[in-house]
């Protein structure tokens, strides 16, 4: 067995890296929402680690873990400035990129762990809402257990100053989402009672199953079908999708795949995807409190076809094959209606 190569060298510099690369995945992704800018950050985090590699023997740096992920967190920090200009342009609603949960079969079981770290779609919205900062504190403190004085050396403040951060970002995320989530088992099943019956256009399943304040969020960036603002209200969202039912044309396969840790819908038109739905239920899993659809091609890039994972098609499921092309249409009359 090869030993591993000393931290001081190239090799060693790359190993601590890699060493720790799904971790530092995790932790700027929760804070950015965004594959590519993660994949970003990450990058910048490399060169600097290799810069300090060249500059100073590594050997002095005594928590490796520790160095990288302040590198990271600061680079994810300063990425927020960009991102949030991109969004002032930005056309129609806007939500975070899709993470789907396929590890890599090479992975270790650490690595399937951290990946799974990954908080919901519908909580990434919520954490838009905090400061950098606060996002940052609470994905680090909430999500990665990591200490207030930990977080303080992290990002340059006080403990005392972290603190209060994470009390803020707290009571924030508190007061929009609830405390408790369903079984998954649970969640499972009313996710798919739901997609049956919106491609199916079941008026009377949607009414039951949809919660009467829900909300339907389509982000197609205008390059996709997409709305141009959310559909509030259960008797809107009924009308939006039963109007996707009665449309026909090219059709789709839909594949049940974990996002961001939750079962979710996702549609491919052929060999590419074409959207990603996913549903936030009430605490009891027993309606669709909101329904995040994701369009817009450059946030699916990462999307792939799991071929053993269930797959359905529109003609399996008993209803009639729904035309992607048409799906637009659809969601302008929604809001119209």
């Amino acid at each position: 067995m090869s030993e591993s190569p000393a931290p001081g060298t190239d090799d060693g510099a790359t190993q601590v890296f890699v060493d720790h690369r799904e971790l530092l995945f995790a932790i700027v992704y929760n804070i950015l929402g965004s594959v590519a800018d993660t994949d970003d950050v990450l990058q910048e985090t490399w060169l600097s680690w290799t810069g300090r590699a060249h500059r100073s023997p590594l050997e002095g740096i005594t928590n490796p873990r520790a160095y990288l992920v302040r590198i990271a967190v600061n680079h994810a920090l300063a990425r927020r400035a960009a991102i949030t200009r991109r969004r002032e342009t930005y056309v129609g609603p806007w939500l975070p990129e899709p993470l789907l949960d396929e590890p890599a079969p090479e992975d270790s079981a650490d690595d399937r762990a951290l990946r799974s770290e990954s908080v919901s779609l519908a909580m990434l919205v919520v954490l838009e809402s905090l400061t950098p900062l606060e996002r940052a504190v609470f994905v680090l403190n909430e999500v990665f257990g990591y200490a207030h004085t930990e977080i303080a050396e992290v990002i340059d403040r006080s403990p005392a100053a972290v603190r209060q951060l994470a009390h803020r970002a707290r009571e924030h995320v508190h007061a929009r989402r609830p405390r408790y989530q369903a079984h998954p088992r649970v969640r499972r099943q009313a996710t798919e009672r739901f997609v049956e019956a919106a491609l199916g256009g079941d008026i009377a399943a949607l009414m039951e199953i949809l919660a009467p304040d829900v909300t339907v969020w389509t982000d197609g960036g205008g390059k996709a079908a997409g709305g141009l603002r959310p559909v509030h209200g259960r008797d809107k969202a009924a009308r939006l999708f039963a109007g996707y039912a009665t449309r026909r044309g090219i059709g789709f396969d839909l594949r049940y795949q974990r996002v961001n840790g939750d079962d979710s819908a996702v549609l491919f038109a052929g060999e590419s995807p074409y959207a990603v739905m996913v549903m936030d239920l009430t605490a009891d899993g027993e309606q669709v409190s909101g329904v995040y659809i994701v369009t817009n091609p450059e946030k699916l890039a990462h999307v792939r076809r799991d071929e053993e994972d269930h797959e359905t098609g529109a003609d399996e499921a008993g209803v009639e094959e729904i035309g992607v092309e048409e799906i637009g249409a659809g969601v302008a009359e929604g809001e119209r209606t």
